[in-house]
């Protein structure tokens, strides 16, 4: 299953060029601020395919895994939870001078190919990284048929 994503440096490099191509084409995002990072969704998302299944690496740490909340319906998996904040309780003596590590509930939700079957699905979370694996409908993978 590792071999299905890129590197983390192929992944950049090719992060960095489709970013190249938006700021040609609308002009440069704001990169120095904080508030340049606020639409980015949580958790970070890599979904692939084998021949038997879909895979998907939401990249989330810092969660109790006790307190994801997966589903699949129609077509869509669902991955929605909670990350709670880091910071002391006792929030008056807590000067935040800066926050980029989302806090909060998130909800993301990945279009699912006709041959996912809803039914064979795993899930675990380990080292901050939840894999989901869902497996393909046995009437979509290929048969060799015989000759006689």
């Amino acid at each position: 299953m590792y071999g299905l994503f890129r590197s983390s440096a192929d992944l950049f490099a090719e992060l960095n060029r489709l970013q190249s191509m938006v700021e040609q084409a609308f002009g440069p995002a704001d990169r120095t601020s904080i508030r340049g990072q606020a639409g980015a969704a949580f958790p970070v998302l890599n979904v692939g395919a084998t021949d038997d299944s879909i895979e998907v690496m939401a990249l989330a740490p810092g969660l109790d895994p006790g307190t994801l909340d997966l589903s699949v319906d129609r077509g869509l998996l669902v991955i929605a939870g909670e990350r709670k904040s880091a910071l002391p309780e006792d929030r008056e003596r807590t000067s935040v001078y800066a926050q980029e590590r989302f806090v909060g509930k998130f909800r993301r939700v990945i279009s699912l190919p006709q041959d996912a079957d809803p039914y064979k699905v795993d899930a675990n979370y380990r080292d901050g990284i939840l894999r989901v694996s869902i497996a393909k409908r046995e009437s979509s993978k290929p048969r060799r048929i015989s000759v006689n």
